[in-house]
């Protein structure tokens, strides 16, 4: 385990690298996102202070995201162990919990509905993020999110 700083912008890991690691945000923002095959961004997770982000392949399987800096940041490098998860199985459930919710939002859920459970859950990152990046992690359009948002601010 290592303590880095970051600068915004920086990428810490690419889709397809073997030995991925899992960050511990102390202080700023990460994400983590997929490209498909036209080269559009498909985010999956934020990571502001105190949670952690990763690829759930296993180290010796190439990893299908990339995670990268939104903001400078402080973070913990951790490599990928098992056992310390174990260990830590309550922080574990609620990341199952909450990307179970996200994935049953995504297939169920209005566009508004997932905008408020994004407010829920992200509270204090709504205003750090491109509003692009917002509309990227909850599956609409830039425009629908305009939308959303302006009917919401009435």
């Amino acid at each position: 385990m290592k303590r880095i700083n970051v600068k915004k912008g920086e990428v810490l890991q690419k889709s397809g690298e073997l030995d991925s690691k899992v960050y511990h945000v102390v202080s700023g923002l990460l994400r983590s996102y997929s490209l498909d095959e036209k080269g559009k961004e498909h985010i999956f997770m934020f990571a502001p202070e105190n949670w952690t982000i990763g690829d759930a392949m296993p180290k010796e399987v190439p990893c299908e995201l990339f995670i990268d800096a939104l903001e400078d940041s402080d973070i913990w490098v951790l490599e990928k162990d098992i056992q310390r998860e174990a260990q830590n199985i309550g922080a574990f459930i609620k990341r199952l919990s909450v990307l179970q919710k996200r994935v049953i939002m995504l297939m169920s859920a209005t566009a508004i509905e997932r905008y408020e459970h994004f407010e829920q859950t992200y509270p204090d990152i709504i205003q750090r993020v491109p509003q692009k990046m917002v509309a990227s992690f909850l599956g609409i359009a830039p425009e629908t999110l305009s939308k959303i948002r302006r009917e919401r601010h009435k």
